[in-house]
């Protein structure tokens, strides 16, 4: 009895330690005067979309100019928010005005839970084939049907219980999403009760990556190729613990087959971005860590011509848009790279180890010596510079400058040691 007493009595705090944190954040933008007033409401609401067991809203938006099958964005919002509230803040449906995709926003509803959470923790709702999830693929399926989505691009994101809901469908249903964005959320599986939920939310919690991948592994009978994931937190987040980005890095390398050293990482403005590679070349995981920011969704307001969101309660000016750059890393503007972020600075390819929880420690490499370019070898197609820059680029490393004026007898430079000095460096070569 004194045990029962004392889990309810902890229990009790942490909930009344969330609902302060909830109300301090929401207070704290509305003196900093960021809040505007609501414009007209832009989503759509679907109604006899399933069975919806989860008990959920479905509201979409659509742009007047949208693509011939048109990629789906699956948008979900965090606790005391609404769909509305959550493209306002976030401005996905003013970048489907420009890129021509569908935006998917379900909604909690206040019956469920009285903070407007997502539950997703709760093994009802969180469990291939019933409750919230299966409310949210049944919008999906739906979706694809009556406006002839691409089922090739869906892609799912969300903020806090939203971005842990983000990570419970893709566990659950990997097969349906391309890619998927966590923001400010949790890994899949940490917790199944309201007391495991707040405890991750709250103090530092360790899994192994095999441990955490497990859990993924276990939610579907689904076995790959699995979605390329964009991980984002602020640094100085008080309500869901920074740590949990590092769980949701080891939860999705496992899967991936990743090794924990990522390919390389970047300056973008004050914040770090991580990056992992396949051996081909190609990114399935990036990870932002934004610097000093609280609870919530990085803005780029200040930015010279990005206007995407609003900023107010939980969506904060980081200078850094997290929407465009997901949209960027999801490759839904075909015309921009997929790697294109800015403002860039201070490129670190790094050479990471763990550290004695599996938390990434950065070290900075040396790229590797430069090369001559005036040699008719370098210049051919099968030269040591064609071989190295191949090399570095797969890598992700950035292309060495090739100095003129050097001698001839640089042509004769074996590129192999130094081929795979790179693929070693960029964490695709065992150590």
């Amino acid at each position: 009895m004194v045990d029962l007493t004392r889990a309810l009595d902890r229990l009790r705090s942490m909930r009344q330690k969330f609902e302060v944190l909830l109300g301090a954040a929401r207070r704290s933008s509305h003196r900093d005067g960021k809040a505007s007033p609501l414009p007209p409401k832009r989503l759509q609401e679907m109604t006899a979309f399933g069975s919806n067991p989860g008990n959920l809203r479905m509201l979409v938006y659509r742009p007047e100019q949208s693509l011939t099958s048109p990629p789906l964005v699956v948008a979900l919002h965090g606790c005391n928010q609404t769909a509305e509230e959550y493209d306002r803040g976030t401005g996905w449906s003013s970048l489907a005005d420009r890129l021509g995709f569908l935006v998917l926003y379900p909604q909690q509803q206040h019956l469920n839970n009285p903070k407007n959470c997502f539950s997703w923790f709760l093994p009802g709702d969180t469990t291939r084939g019933q409750g919230e999830a299966l409310s949210i693929q049944q919008m999906v399926e739906h979706a694809i049907r009556h406006y002839g989505v691409d089922p090739r691009k869906v892609f799912v994101t969300g903020l806090s219980a939203g971005g842990a809901m983000a990570g419970v469908m893709l566990a659950t249903y990997p097969e349906v999403f391309a890619g998927g964005a966590i923001i400010a959320g949790l890994p899949y599986g940490c917790a199944r009760t309201v007391q495991q939920a707040f405890e991750a939310m709250f103090t530092d919690q360790y899994s192994s990556g095999r441990a955490l991948g497990d859990r993924i592994r276990s939610a579907s009978p689904y076995r790959g190729p699995w979605p390329k994931i964009s991980i984002w937190h602020g640094t100085a987040d008080p309500i869901v613990k920074p740590s949990n980005v590092e769980g949701s890095i080891r939860q999705w390398l496992d899967v991936h087959g990743l090794s924990t050293a990522p390919s390389y990482q970047e300056k973008v403005g004050p914040h770090v971005r991580r990056v992992w590679n396949d051996i081909e070349g190609n990114t399935l995981l990036e990870a932002f860590l934004i610097s000093g920011m609280a609870h919530g969704v990085p803005l780029g307001l200040t930015l010279d011509g990005d206007n995407c969101g609003t900023a107010g309660p939980f969506f904060l000016e980081a200078g850094l848009s997290s929407t465009t750059s997901i949209a960027k890393f999801w490759a839904l503007d075909d015309s921009v790279p997929a790697d294109a972020h800015a403002p860039m600075t201070t490129f670190e390819p790094a050479q990471n180890q763990g550290d004695a929880r599996g938390n990434i420690v950065a070290n900075r490499i040396d790229p590797g010596p430069s090369f001559d370019a005036e040699s008719s070898q370098d210049e051919s197609a099968h030269g040591p510079r064609a071989a190295v820059t191949a090399a570095f680029k797969a890598a992700g490393l950035p292309i060495p400058e090739f100095p003129s004026g050097a001698s001839r007898a640089t042509s004769q430079v074996d590129p192999a040691p130094i081929i795979e000095a790179a693929l070693k460096a960029a964490g695709l070569r065992p150590t």
